[in-house]
């Protein structure tokens, strides 16, 4: 029995079938307390919303599973929010259990393209795992560089189409004129300068994942054409009447708000429909700060070439640099900032200065305390607004964080606009 798959039960119980049945997939269950399970399955339905963060926080485990009644849905919220990975509704059904576990299970595992380290990376991993075992059609929004193919890349990956072609196509680096005939294909003599027959990317990707990447910037003449093929699941190719039957998981991603752009009429509202079946939304990777280092660490086992070169690192200064740098640009900026590191650093550690951020100073508190005094205060504040960050400005989950009242962060909060720090500033407006 792996140690690494023991399930801690909290004010819960489960049958001798599912308990039988967990056996049998490889889970251990604990009925004592543990300090460190691989996953805490806790009953939160006598649990009120307002102490829900303080209920998982006595239960820390790598993993948390909550246990929900059918009537207590909007819990399900509030507990997503304070980190759970996902929720059951009791009675417990064993084998939607077994179904999450081993979802879970996938998350340990090592993967060439994701890393996710926060709880709000891993939650979405869990619903792109949902959505991989299914053929509905899949919309990723996020911002520019927040890593929306990679996402759809593991989506194919862990779907029953992992063996057949994974096809991107960027609807936006295309020009208009030749997007209609590199989706769809041509026939010989189609248009001036087709010579030859021209299969497109939806017959490329047939049997297999199609990602139309910025779908947001298709013409919206196209956009009618392409409503026609993913309603009618078959293609023709421009200057052919002939039908191309297509069997395809279609994913679309976008950093527009789509629902605006039906409102502006620049989005067909039929389409959109269409392609919002599963909506997955990737958080920006400041507001996901857990992340940020494993990701840096990833890209500099990536770029830096172990067998030539002696190991680099990072130094202290600059963890603290990355950690508190607001990544406008998402991982991709922070995959050019690790390349630029390593072709700067002048040592096995990466230095402040090699990183090439330009960094954002807390505001000097505008106070007479000096010395130590003053020092100490100025720490406390930033670590504050550090926490305040962590949990994307919510008070409660921050209070909690910090061990004090909702009452008394509110006061630290005025004593430091007193001070003459701006919060939503310094917080880049996640307050």
């Amino acid at each position: 029995m792996k140690q690494q798959y023991s399930i801690q039960l909290v004010d819960t119980q489960i049958s001798e079938d599912g308990a039988t049945l967990l056996l049998e997939h490889g889970f251990q269950l604990w009925n004592t307390p543990q300090t460190q399970p691989w996953l805490n399955l806790v009953n939160l339905s006598d649990c009120e919303p307002e102490h829900v963060a303080q209920r998982l926080a006595m239960y820390p485990s790598n993993n948390q599973i909550a246990l929900l009644d059918p009537e207590q849905t909007e819990l399900a919220g509030v507990a997503m929010q304070s980190g759970v990975q996902d929720y059951l509704l009791l009675p417990i059904d064993n084998l939607q259990l077994i179904s999450l576990l081993n979802r879970l299970k996938t998350l340990d595992k090592t993967d060439s393209e994701i890393i996710a380290s926060s709880a709000v990376s891993r939650q979405l991993l869990m619903l792109a795992q949902r959505a991989a075992v299914t053929n509905a059609t899949v919309l990723l929004t996020g911002e520019s560089g927040t890593g929306k193919e990679p996402l759809a890349r593991y989506i194919h990956r862990h779907s029953s189409r992992v063996d057949a072609p994974f096809i991107s196509i960027n609807c936006a680096a295309i020009p208009e004129s030749i997007l209609e005939s590199i989706l769809f294909g041509h026939v010989k003599g189609a248009f001036t300068g087709a010579v030859n027959d021209q299969p497109g990317k939806f017959e490329q990707a047939n049997g297999g994942t199609l990602l139309l990447d910025e779908i947001g910037e298709m013409p919206i003449l196209l956009q009618a054409k392409l409503l026609r093929v993913l309603q009618e699941r078959e293609v023709e190719r421009l200057g052919s009447h002939k039908s191309i039957s297509l069997d395809i998981r279609v994913i679309a991603s976008t950093n527009k708000d789509l629902r605006l752009a039906v409102d502006n009429g620049e989005f067909r509202q039929d389409l959109f429909y269409r392609l919002d079946v599963l909506p997955l939304k990737i958080t920006p990777l400041r507001q996901r700060r857990e992340d940020i280092l494993p990701i840096a660490e990833h890209f500099l086992a990536i770029y830096h070439n172990n067998n030539t070169e002696q190991a680099c690192y990072f130094s202290d200064q600059a963890r603290n640099l990355l950690l508190s740098h607001d990544w406008s640009g998402n991982v991709r900026e922070l995959e050019n900032t690790i390349q630029r590191a390593l072709v700067m650093r002048r040592g096995q550690a990466i230095q402040v200065a090699e990183l090439g951020i330009e960094q954002a100073q807390l505001p000097q508190l505008a106070t007479q305390e000096s010395g130590l005094k003053g020092s100490k205060r100025q720490a406390e504040f930033q670590y504050i607004l550090d926490t305040l960050k962590r949990f994307n400005g919510q008070r409660n989950l921050t209070a909690d964080s910090l061990g004090m009242t909702t009452r008394a962060l509110r006061y630290k909060l005025a004593q430091m606009r007193e001070q003459g720090i701006d919060i939503e500033l310094a917080l880049g407006k996640v307050a």
